[in-house]
């Protein structure tokens, strides 16, 4: 049996995606999110003969979800993108979907629509083949990847499968692990005062900057701290910082963002306390330092085995399609993979080459899109039958 990804289709569905706008409410105030290109992509799997569902989670925000239903007895393989896309600031002609030298130009090119219409040209080349699987494979197009996951999280409620492969972007490598993230508040708290009343005014801009002082050390130290073979070292940032209200008046509030990226094998509770002891030690030097830690939203790193079952699937199929065994790598930044896996699914991530994620220029060479549509055909092949 030949199962053949038709080039051309991939390309135009493509194409046709990146001209749609699905930039993320949540970073982009007023940008469209994922309805209009949700209902192009439940389209096209109907025009493949997938079984398609959509879930609305909030307004403008979509998820799809297309199965190819098998015949009964295999695993069950679930293939997920996301549709949303960060915003275009400082970008020419973001939706232009240009071919030039192999590469298709435009947001969310590589990140990840190249992915999505790889899924769309291998469910299609197994309809066409008249492939039939014991397993079903489900096809998910999910929304808000890019900012809180709301897409992924409410998939995981209502579908289950046995493994899922992550398309995201790792350039044909397979990424079989990536860290996670906590996002802190701090605030600092003084008294407002007249500028020259420095007998009454406590500044809070001051004192945030005796934290900003301590987590430089911290950051420096963090990142000596034992390195995962596959995700690296753990690191930190400030993000964001915001005080005062006149230029001669005390500031009465300071408030700092912190991003700390982590590894496997921390903790939120261990990370806390040990930010939390920053603020202590400086409270305990002077009586009228007042500063408060909070996190606000949190993600787990995500790491699978080389030994799962669909790691050993997609590698074989892989090494079939490119020729040579695949690397095997972590990724510094987060991906809904770790939902997946957190929700009892085995999940691993392979995704297109390409250049310029979250940049002013970004493309996917379209060779790579039509390598991994071959590869997700094959996996499904080996895995759910």
């Amino acid at each position: 049996m030949t199962i053949s990804v038709e080039r051309d289709y991939v390309v135009e569905k493509l194409a046709r995606m990146v001209r749609i706008n699905s930039t993320n409410p949540t970073l982009t105030p007023d940008a469209p999110g994922e309805a209009e290109i949700a209902v192009y992509v439940a389209d096209t799997l109907r025009d493949i003969g997938l079984d398609v569902t959509t879930h609305q989670i909030e307004p403008w925000r979509v998820n799809v979800v297309g199965k190819l239903a098998g015949t009964g007895g295999g695993r069950t393989l679930m293939l997920n993108a996301h549709m949303d896309t960060v915003g275009v600031e400082g970008m020419d002609d973001p939706f232009s979907a240009e071919i030039r030298d192999g590469r298709l130009f435009g947001r969310g090119s590589q990140d990840m629509k190249g992915s999505l219409a790889a899924m769309m040209g291998a469910l299609k080349a197994l309809v066409d083949a008249g492939v039939e699987l014991r397993g079903d494979v489900l096809l998910t197009a999910v929304a808000d990847e890019e900012a809180g996951s709301i897409g992924t999280e409410d998939l995981v409620k209502h579908y289950k499968a046995d493994g899922a492969i992550v398309t995201e972007p790792s350039d044909m490598k397979i990424s079989r692990a990536h860290r996670g993230f906590i996002w802190y508040e701090v605030e600092t708290v003084g008294r407002a005062a007249h500028g020259s009343r420095y007998d009454v005014g406590i500044d809070a801009i001051m004192r945030m900057g005796r934290i900003l002082a301590k987590l430089d050390e911290m950051e420096k130290e963090v990142r000596t701290r034992t390195t995962h073979p596959l995700m690296g070292p753990p690191s930190m940032h400030a993000s964001r910082i915001q005080g005062g209200t006149e230029l001669s008046v005390y500031a009465a509030k300071c408030a700092l963002s912190i991003e700390r990226r982590t590894v496997a094998g921390e903790t939120q509770d261990a990370i806390t306390a040990e930010m939390q002891a920053i603020l202590d030690e400086l409270a305990a030097q002077d009586p009228t330092f007042k500063a408060t830690l909070k996190p606000v939203f949190w993600r787990n790193p995500f790491e699978i085995e080389a030994d799962a079952a669909i790691v050993r699937a997609l590698e074989e199929a892989v090494t079939k399609r490119l020729g040579k065994a695949p690397e095997h790598v972590g990724q510094p930044f987060w991906t809904d993979a770790a939902i997946l896996a957190e929700a009892g699914i085995e999940t691993v991530l392979i995704g297109p080459i390409g250049e310029g994620l979250h940049s002013a220029e970004e493309w996917v060479d379209l060779d790579s899109v039509i390598d991994l549509a071959h590869i997700l055909a094959d996996t499904a092949v080996a895995y759910c039958s």
